[in-house]
């Protein structure tokens, strides 16, 4: 039988088909083992990231996260904190309330409201010193009548609030032990867009949990009060849920670079945005904390804008940036350094103003006293000045005047005008509008507004205004000035 002959018999052109293709089979499996064999004589990659090798053949370097978890995750905590339970109010006799209309039917009867149950949450927090030093957000613990501590081995602990920064959302607290494992601190300001970082923490109270995410961008300044306006955010897509504040965010060095502080959500949980403080900032903070209990920052004592393309032609500047200023205080430190409003800053020691939310952060992290340089650009021409730094204390650092406070009965903060910001507004008196809350948030008033008037009458003055809230009857009609628009606004008085 020939071969031509042997093929044509179906089971041995079969067995035959076989064969013949084991061989490029065999060949390729030879030609992908040799580069395991080379790596297994040669150096072992690095322990930091494993190496994938996916459909094209391009080499990728993924991180090593477990080995990071497993060698600092123990020095992560999870902070559970119990807040006073909201005070009661209502009648004895009336379970709902003096004011009800069902309240004649229970006069006399004795009723007692059941007992409102403590506030309780839930937060992380990393221990940066062996003898139980340990830093978290301010908002973890804020209020708090009682804070415990578990660690990883679940032993807990009763910790004792050293101090807290509201303004930069940060927290030092300490519980009673020692020889703790502890993280190692990184430099924020290296870090860079697209590196990948781990954030480990307790989302939801489920305590050690770790995800991961790149950054996403840095100097993130959020609109807002308090840490919002004085702390440059970490952005990155890690997923970061209630219970997550206060956990630290390393680098791929094991390194902590940020406090996992905030969220962007508008259900409550993660939606692919959140926010870290720059652990530069938050050490910054801490330090002061632990020698004094409070925290000292620099203030400049301007109003300042975002300078847009208009307003860069009109002052002749080459490009819109930097600060412009639109109102100086009073006596303050840049008014006694020659500063003026529609001075555009540039520079603060040298370094770019490139946006009106970079400087609050720069001037913050100063200390009062401390003499900065300005470039400001005035009369189509710039020029340096020097301005002595003074202490913000608990204003912000834009604040021309300290807004005086209507409290519950109105719910605003506001302050009489500047004359400058009376020439720039074309008014005469009224009332900026600084913070906003209660009845008047409720009306739609809002930060920015001019009360010009109040049930008709003008007002300049803030006793003015309190005086006209005292004389009405449960409504205050507002007149409001809101960019070049005038309205009136009713507002129901508490």
């Amino acid at each position: 039988m020939t071969v031509r002959t042997a093929v044509r018999n179906p089971f041995i052109a079969a067995v035959l088909g076989i064969v013949l293709g084991a061989v490029p089979v065999a060949a390729l499996y030879t030609v992908g083992a040799a580069p395991t064999t080379a790596q297994a004589e040669g150096s072992p990659p690095p322990a930091a990231v494993t190496s994938a090798q996916p459909r094209g053949g391009v080499s990728v370097m993924l991180p090593d996260f477990a080995t990071l978890v497993k060698q600092y995750g123990p020095a992560v905590v999870n902070i559970r904190v119990i807040e006073k339970a909201p005070s009661q109010e209502g009648g004895n006799g009336n379970p709902f309330g003096p004011n009800s209309p069902f309240a004649p039917f229970f006069h006399g009867m004795p009723f007692q409201a059941p007992p409102q149950q403590p506030i309780r949450g839930e937060g992380s927090g990393f221990i940066i010193r062996a003898d139980g030093i340990i830093l978290t957000n301010a908002h973890v613990v804020s209020g708090a009548t009682h804070v415990t501590v578990q660690l990883t081995n679940r032993r807990q602990y009763t910790a004792k609030v050293i101090g807290e920064d509201k303004v930069a959302d940060v927290a030092v607290i300490k519980i009673p032990a020692n020889n703790l494992p502890i993280v190692k601190l990184g430099d924020s300001s290296t870090l860079q867009v697209g590196q990948w970082v781990l954030a480990i923490g307790a989302p939801f109270g489920f305590a050690n949990s770790a995800t991961a995410g790149i950054v996403s961008a840095k100097g993130r300044v959020l609109p807002g009060e308090g840490a919002e306006n004085y702390v440059p955010f970490i952005q990155t897509d890690v997923p970061i849920n209630p219970g997550n504040s206060g956990g630290p965010l390393f680098n791929m060095e094991g390194q902590v670079v940020g406090i996992n502080s905030q969220i962007y959500s508008r259900t409550g949980g993660y939606m692919g945005v959140s926010f870290s403080i720059p652990i530069n900032v938050a050490m910054q903070v801490a330090h002061q904390l632990m020698a004094t209990g409070h925290v000292q920052r620099g203030r400049l004592g301007v109003y300042i804008q975002d300078v847009n393309q208009g307003l860069a032609d009109s002052f002749g500047l080459p490009k819109p940036e930097g600060a412009l200023v639109s109102s100086v205080q009073s006596g303050g430190p840049a008014a006694t350094a020659g500063l003026k409003s529609g001075d555009v800053i540039l520079a603060l020691d040298g370094k770019p103003v490139q946006t009106s939310s970079q400087l609050p952060v720069r001037v913050a992290s100063l200390m009062p006293g401390t003499t900065v340089h300005l470039t400001i650009w005035r009369d189509h021409a710039s020029r340096e000045i020097a301005v002595k730094l003074g202490s913000m204390g608990s204003q912000t650092l834009a604040s021309a005047r300290s807004p005086h406070h209507l409290g519950g009965s109105l719910g605003l903060a506001v302050r009489p005008l500047t004359v400058d910001e009376q020439q720039q507004a074309h008014i005469h008196g009224g009332l900026l509008v600084e913070g906003v809350s209660g009845p008047s948030e409720d009306a739609g008033i809002q930060p920015g507004d001019v009360v010009l008037a109040a049930n008709g009458q003008r007002v300049t003055a803030v006793a003015e205004l309190r005086s006209a809230v005292a004389k009405s009857h449960g409504h205050v009609a507002l007149l409001i000035q809101r960019g070049n628009a005038r309205i009136f606004v009713p507002v129901q008085v508490k």
